[in-house]
């Protein structure tokens, strides 16, 4: 499988859409970490997860999912998936990041949750 990864993060009035390419392992989860980082620290509280052309996510990448959800409640934020595949969908419930964390079908969707 291959490393390559791609985020796009596109800045809203008030929220941020990242937009993930590619296999959410270490690397991608540390890409996605640290452009939440930076969106904290600018004061967005909310963040719409957007895994359209994201098939697998390991499970290093769903515990620096995990720490970026709980950067987001500790500032008192939302955070919203879209766009899973069942099986990724499965996992994130299983895992807990469901009690946190809203799942909607569509970027629309999540967006108009926000």
């Amino acid at each position: 499988m291959s490393d390559t990864f791609q985020l796009t993060v596109e800045e809203r009035d008030g929220f941020a859409i990242l937009r993930t390419e590619g296999y959410v392992n270490n690397l991608g989860g540390e890409k996605i970490g640290e452009a939440a980082d930076a969106l904290i620290e600018k004061g967005v509280k909310k963040l719409v997860l957007n895994f359209e052309k994201s098939n697998v996510v390991n499970s290093i990448g769903i515990s620096i999912l995990i720490e970026v959800i709980e950067k987001i409640v500790d500032v008192d934020g939302r955070i919203c998936f879209c766009f899973l595949t069942k099986t990724i969908a499965k996992t994130f419930n299983i895992m807990g990041l469901t009690q946190y964390a809203e799942i909607y079908d569509t970027e629309a969707q999540a967006i108009g949750s926000i």
